[in-house]
């Protein structure tokens, strides 16, 4: 009896490594026809980002969005909540509209930015002027501050084009491109140098025409991008701050340099809402074998609000939950539980993720892998090794799983450098967690979509979405079967050439538990 359980033994032992390979192929077989053939990518795009819209932390469309992720999780029978992890400043963004009324009619494009305070019901209506064009000192400055009173400011400089340089240089001449840009750079020198004069910066003197009694605040931050602005929130507490188009700031703006004394109408019903909770979304497929060790589908939740949020964060929110949908179907009882973090207030400073790991230390132990996306809507083309001196092993293991159309278009640094922020991974990373950006080729991200008013739906690839939803599903799939646990060991951070002391790895930080309302 013993020689035949010796022999079960030896057959079992040699036949683990060919049904694992088995499994594995069924897996990704399954996997690869799922995401190409069935996906959902599309209609959770749509419901999240049409139906909902952006999620500007402290909105109820914030929240909204929370309880529609956890009623997903849920119908796909993954066990799902909302953890709080601090209050914010409740603000929804109301109906703006912002006309030109003198000295001719015209609606203009722009919109109020978040937490910018609400006008009258009726609007306000009232000249525009500029700031001095030749501060002397900030003496001077404070002699002309009077002047603002019952005014519209404009505090941006005028682009004396709103064309991209890409555009410049397919059409124009070598010469007249060149002079452009020196242009540009002596005109950006000398608005810095006049500003500076005044006693403020770009981020005190809103507060500073505020005070002295500017009925509202007009700018434009243009992304460099045709019919592109940044949008962030305002820092003017009791007067609004709107933003305009380049196109039309610019032309508000030469009224006002030719003395034609322009006059604005701006309606903007925003609404306070006092101190409101701020959550994370997190969903758990529970592990079967290794369950107190975890492998971590990570994506922020939350967006600014000029667009819908589509490509910052929509994209990585949508895949890391079809990826989830994926496994439930496919995987149903991981070796090690999966966590699905989708996290709030990153656009703050990372403080969903931060407040999760300082909240859950246990987990933060046992976790095996991070993997976060939060880059566009572009296909997966690097992953930083984030300075882990074995990441190779792991991560090069399981890539070499991965079939090779997907595998294909991913460079690798290894064991590369640890992050210290840009996005939730580094909130890990900082705890010394083997966590992963998943970093994707731009699609001019950073001109077109990045926190803009055209982050909308229509900008998302979803060939390239489906691309990232198998690669990921395959490697927290692996992840999750490795019978190795990752190793933590870093690197040795060489030493900083401008100050001649050794790099530290970057210090773990809590998340900020009471945003904007002080």
């Amino acid at each position: 009896m013993k020689k035949l359980n010796a022999q079960i033994f030896v057959c079992l032992f040699f036949m683990a490594p060919i049904l694992f390979a088995q499994q594995k192929e069924t897996y990704i077989e399954n996997v690869l026809n799922e995401t190409y053939e069935n996906s959902q990518l599309e209609q959770l795009g749509y419901e999240l980002l049409d139906e909902i819209g952006p999620r500007l932390v402290g909105s109820s469309k914030m929240k909204r969005a929370n309880d529609w992720a956890v009623e997903k999780f849920n119908n796909w029978g993954i066990a799902a909540s909302n953890e709080q992890y601090g209050e914010w400043r409740g603000w929804d963004r109301g109906i703006s509209h912002i006309d030109l009324v003198e000295p001719r009619i015209k609606s203009l494009e722009g919109t109020q930015l978040a937490w910018s305070a609400a006008t009258p019901k009726k609007g306000v209506t009232a000249d525009v002027i500029l700031l001095p064009n030749s501060i002397k000192d900030s003496i001077d400055f404070a002699k002309w501050l009077p002047a603002v009173k019952g005014k519209f400011v404009m505090v941006s400089m005028l682009q004396m084009t709103g064309r991209p340089d890409d555009n410049w240089k397919e059409f124009a001449t070598t010469e007249s491109f060149e002079k452009m840009k020196e242009d540009r750079t002596a005109q950006t020198t000398a608005w810095n140098d006049n500003l500076k004069r005044s006693g403020y910066n770009n981020r005190s003197l809103d507060e500073a025409l505020e005070k002295a009694g500017a009925i509202g605040i007009v700018q434009s931050n243009w992304s460099k991008g045709f019919g592109v602005n940044k949008i962030f929130g305002a820092r003017t507490k009791k007067i609004p701050t709107m933003d305009l188009s380049l196109e039309d700031y610019g032309l508000v703006y030469r009224l006002a340099e030719n003395g034609k004394k322009p006059k604005i109408r701006v309606v903007a019903e925003s609404k306070e809402m006092g101190t409101v909770p701020a959550f994370n979304t997190i969903a758990r497929i529970q592990g079967n074998e290794k369950s107190e060790e975890y492998v971590i589908l990570s994506a922020h939740f939350d967006s600014w609000d000029g667009g819908s949020g589509a490509t910052d964060n929509g994209t990585g929110t949508i895949t890391m939950m079809e990826v989830a949908r994926i496994l439930k179907k496919y995987y149903p009882n991981p070796k090690r539980t999966i966590i699905v973090g989708l996290w709030g207030s990153e656009e703050q400073g990372l403080n969903g993720s931060r407040a999760f790991v300082h909240d859950n230390p246990s987990i933060a132990e046992n976790i095996q892998a991070v993997f976060n996306q939060d880059n566009g809507t572009g296909r997966i083309t690097n992953i930083n090794g984030q300075g882990f001196l074995h990441s190779y092993d792991f991560l090069g293991r399981w890539l070499r799983n991965v079939p090779e159309n997907i595998r294909k278009n991913v460079e690798t640094t290894y064991p590369g450098s640890p992050s210290g922020g840009g996005s939730d991974h580094s909130s890990f990373v900082s705890a010394g967690v083997p966590a992963f950006m998943m970093s994707s080729l731009n699609w001019s991200y950073f001109n077109y979509t990045w926190h803009t008013n055209r982050d909308t739906y229509d900008k998302i690839v979803f060939d390239d979405l489906k691309n990232n939803v198998a690669l990921i599903a395959i490697m927290a799939y692996l992840a999750s079967e490795d019978d190795e646990k990752t190793s933590r060991e870093k690197i040795i951070l060489p030493v900083n050439t401008n100050t001649g002391e050794q790099m530290e790895w970057p210090a773990p930080k809590d998340g900020n538990r009471k945003g904007g309302l002080d």
